[in-house]
């Protein structure tokens, strides 16, 4: 008997979906606002400047809708990927947050597996297509994103049990994702004009700052994730962050990375004063710090997750807004 498609799409965990939207959403306003394309005029004849040149800012749809491909397919594959290990490693027998395949028999561990080489397979088709869009080296970058959502829960040695899972979608779905997201909108980075090539310096100070904001709440939705799991990932030996800290200190730690979202945006508003809007996000963190900082356990967290999700798709939303209301 098939699984029907609403329970792959269940078992997918559409509510961590914005951990791959936000920082392409971002990314790309961030690419487009310090993008500079130089078209060189007929009367130019100094080459060692573009004094007669001019500079224009420059959006590809279909390049930023590949690397949402990409930043989904791969979330989605590393979310098959957990659910296929914790089911094979009983990790989720006890677990009480969304729809999990293989722990509920929905999915056999062998299809689930299959689901998540296919997700991976089809960022690896999109990130190639952005490669020979964009740059080459694309190719060895999206090997290095797909084996550490592979090895998030998978092979031996996941380093989500070792209390790493909050590093990695920082690093991944924040700075990688964001900064990548960007980079897409400066190709190419370099304009031929009777010979001579004049160069488009990429920001990566700029962009790699944008993504500390984007890291750190694609961080808050795991710690809201694993804070809710925190007794069952106790006892089954998986050991989170959470797990290590314990639940109250767990909590803390949730409402010590938004005030560090908070501070991160600031530090963004001497290049892009605008950004400052994205604060006004932070209000739909009142509800999930509020759980945090309670007693509540197990299943009276559920709605942490979602409210988490709510407040990152609202502060990225803000956040690119802002960086596109004031060109440079």
């Amino acid at each position: 008997m098939r699984t029907p498609w609403k329970v792959w799409l269940a078992g997918a965990r559409p509510r961590t979906f914005p951990a791959a939207v936000v920082p392409v959403v971002v990314g790309t306003a961030a690419g487009y606002v310090s993008s500079q394309r130089f078209f060189i005029t007929s009367d130019c004849q100094n080459h060692a400047t573009l004094c007669a040149g001019y500079v224009d800012h420059t959006l590809s749809i279909p390049k930023a809708l590949l690397a949402l491909i990409v930043a989904l397919s791969i979330q989605i594959g590393t979310n098959y990927v957990n659910d296929y290990a914790d089911g094979e490693r009983g990790t989720d027998d006890s677990r009480v947050g969304p729809t999990r395949l293989v722990a509920s028999k929905l999915a056999s561990a062998h299809d689930v597996k299959v689901a998540a080489a296919v997700m991976f397979g089809v960022a690896g088709l999109a990130g190639l297509a952005l490669a020979l869009m964009v740059t080459w080296w694309f190719i060895p970058l999206g090997l290095v994103c797909g084996v550490a959502g592979w090895a998030y829960t998978g092979g031996p040695k996941p380093y989500g049990y070792l209390g790493l899972g909050e590093v990695f979608v920082f690093v991944f779905f924040g700075l990688v994702a964001t900064a990548g997201s960007a980079y897409v909108q400066h190709s190419p980075l370099t304009v031929l004009h009777d010979g001579v090539d004049y160069y488009s310096r990429y920001p990566w100070h700029f962009v790699l700052l944008v993504g500390v904001p984007v890291g750190l709440l694609a961080a808050a939705l795991l710690q809201a994730n694993n804070l809710r799991d925190v007794v069952g990932d106790k006892v089954a030996g998986k050991k989170t962050l959470a797990v290590r800290l314990g639940r109250k200190n767990a909590g803390l730690a949730y409402c010590y990375t938004l005030m560090a979202v908070a501070l991160s945006i600031g530090l963004l508003q001497r290049d892009r004063g605008w950004v400052l809007i994205a604060l006004l996000g932070l209000v739909f963190a009142i509800y999930p710090v509020r759980l945090a900082l309670s007693d509540r356990m197990g299943r009276r967290l559920l709605p942490m997750l979602a409210a988490t999700a709510r407040l990152q798709m609202v502060v990225g939303a803000l956040l690119a807004v802002g960086l596109l209301l004031l060109r440079p």
